[in-house]
């Protein structure tokens, strides 16, 4: 029986696929299972790749030597603000520059982004300064108050809010709508992929930040999971077990939130790369 050419570029397809998702997935068991060994199996040579005698040592120890509750605690308040507050903000920039004239628009659009084209690190010492100025330094606040808009989902809604027909607007002003009205009743429902899209980054991005995190904050009731995982790790000696086993509790949550809401991720964020 012979395979047609597009079949066997299929098969090629999901072959390399398969290999692919193989070798992603190879990192994460490896932390499963060195957060199950002993110190001695997890820097043994030649490699012990499974566990001789499971042990759940490396969880009790990490939960003992941090603030696991107060990570876990600062990482979802941190990651809900800096979620919830770009993506009300930025949409109300992005329909401003889109549908809304005003004198310097595209010259204030233009240096919005801008700010994308410069690494984070940059703005930590002007924005560390201003938290000191302001008694921010090692609280909570510190960790999200520096990030209430994102260029990004400003330029992402952007685009697609000048992609909608200015038809729907002129309906709605004739119905009496205000400009308020008309983007919270009609546009933000037609971009609900975007900000899907936008929600998943930003989650992501907020959950797993660890620089700005470890510049202004050092109590460790004030840490972040990333942050506080990185404490476990010392110039002395490293017991990896108990690192794997907070990194892999640090991963858990967002796996959790990945299997409930995989449609809403895979739509958003492949809508949003179609747009792109």
């Amino acid at each position: 029986m012979r395979i047609s050419s597009a079949r066997k570029i299929n098969l090629i397809v999901h072959i390399i696929l398969i290999i692919s998702a193989v070798a992603m997935l190879v990192p994460f068991v490896w932390m499963v299972l060195t957060s199950l060994k002993t110190t001695t199996e997890a820097t043994q040579i030649p490699i012990r790749y499974f566990p001789e005698a499971p042990s759940l040592r490396g969880y009790i120890e990490a939960i003992k030597q941090s603030e696991f509750p107060y990570y876990y605690l600062n990482t979802v308040f941190t990651a809900f603000m800096k979620t919830v507050f770009p993506v009300i903000f930025s949409s109300m920039a992005a329909y401003a520059f889109a549908r809304i004239r005003f004198p310097g628009s595209s010259i204030l659009f233009v240096a919005i982004l801008s700010v994308m084209m410069v690494p984070n690190p940059v703005f930590y010492t002007p924005q560390y300064m201003m938290m000191s100025d302001l008694g921010l330094v090692n609280t909570v606040t510190a960790l999200w108050i520096t990030s209430l808009i994102s260029p990004f989902a400003t330029f992402l809604l952007r685009q697609f809010f000048l992609s909608i027909s200015k038809e729907l607007e002129e309906a709605a002003v004739l119905d009496g709508c205000n400009p308020f009205q008309i983007y919270w009743h009609i546009m933000l429902p037609l971009v609900r992929s975007a900000l899907v899209a936008i929600v998943i980054i930003q989650l992501q991005w907020a959950w797993n930040e660890l620089q700005w995190p470890l510049i202004i904050n050092s109590s460790p009731e004030k840490m972040t999971l990333s942050s506080g995982i990185a404490t476990l790790v010392s110039m002395f000696g490293t017991d990896y077990p108990v690192l794997m086993a907070g990194a892999f509790m640090a991963v858990v949550p967002m796996i959790v939130l990945f299997f409930i809401f995989q449609k809403q991720f895979i739509e958003g964020v492949a809508f949003s790369a179609h747009k792109g």
